[in-house]
């Protein structure tokens, strides 16, 4: 399967949160899964550092080595295609970095990891 993870599904992977569900850890443990992450997922962290809403016990580019690279994550570029699925796109979930992600995973055919029930509306899979 490919598998794209939302940024708090990133995080809480990387930092072995007891917030991620045992399915999410075993799709992408799953080596068979493909998994990726949109550079919406990274920008949304470094905003989030940034602004003083998200505090990592490293460094940021540390983090995003360990969480991405490390974890062998594979980056899905956005391209003009995901941005132009957002036109069409009802606002069912109106945060910026999640429509972009929901778009993402109806052009590219990826199953969505992540806890946000707000994705449901849209035609995603949403596994948690």
């Amino acid at each position: 399967m490919k598998l794209l993870l939302d940024t708090h599904t990133l995080l809480w992977f990387t930092l072995a949160d007891s917030h991620s569900s045992r399915t999410a850890r075993t799709l992408i443990d799953d080596p068979s899964n493909v998994k990726f992450v949109s550079p919406a997922t990274f920008w949304e962290i470094a905003i989030k550092v940034s602004i003083g809403k998200l505090a990592l016990l490293q460094a940021y580019e540390e983090f995003i080595d360990r969480g991405i690279y490390q974890n062998g994550f594979q980056i899905v570029p956005i391209e003009p295609r995901h941005t132009a699925a957002l036109i069409a796109m009802p606002f069912h979930h109106k945060d910026p970095f999640d429509r972009l992600l929901i778009a993402q995973s109806l052009v590219e055919s990826m199953l969505i990891v992540s806890v946000d029930g707000a994705f449901d509306p849209y035609r995603v899979t949403r596994l948690w």
